[in-house]
């Protein structure tokens, strides 16, 4: 199973960085609505996001109430964090066996149980669709900033060949 979802990683993880790099560092506090994130926010939160591939893998549950975060001043900064978190999920998913994938991960709050999935599925969704949702977040504040989308699967309204 690891192999499919380290497949899957590397060939997303291009786009999520394509993403990543038009971030304005210039307009870093920039946001959409005043109940949205500001753009370096959400930028930051997706280059954190492959995080949930080790959190995952290497245990049986995660303690949402003692996540901390870090804000970045920069593209670069963020594009960084991206790759670190991006190598580390790859090391993860390297070492995580079937039979560890198939085990039983906890998600909480607390004492609160949000949700308990087979570590197979929390990576689809805490991993995979977590990035995939932020990222088509991410598409929308470049568009209202005027900056070119860069094409995910195929070229861009902003990248057309014709």
């Amino acid at each position: 199973m690891n192999a499919a979802l380290i497949g899957e990683l590397k060939q997303e993880s291009v786009n999520t960085r394509k993403m990543l790099e038009r971030v304005p560092t210039d307009k870093i506090d920039w946001q959409t609505h005043e109940k949205s994130m500001k753009i370096e926010r959400l930028a930051t939160h997706i280059a954190e996001l492959p995080v949930w591939f080790e959190r995952i893998v290497n245990a049986n549950e995660f303690n949402f109430a003692v996540l901390k975060r870090e804000p970045k001043e920069s593209t670069e900064a963020i594009v960084k964090l991206f790759d670190e978190r991006l190598a580390n999920a790859i090391k993860a998913l390297e070492s995580a066996s079937d039979e560890n994938l198939n085990d039983s991960w906890t998600f909480r709050r607390g004492e609160q149980i949000i949700f308990q999935l087979p570590k197979k599925v929390a990576i689809r969704s805490m991993g995979f669709n977590h990035i995939y949702h932020h990222r088509g977040q991410l598409s929308v504040y470049l568009r209202l900033l005027d900056i070119p989308v860069p094409g995910m699967y195929g070229p861009s309204a902003d990248e057309k060949l014709f």
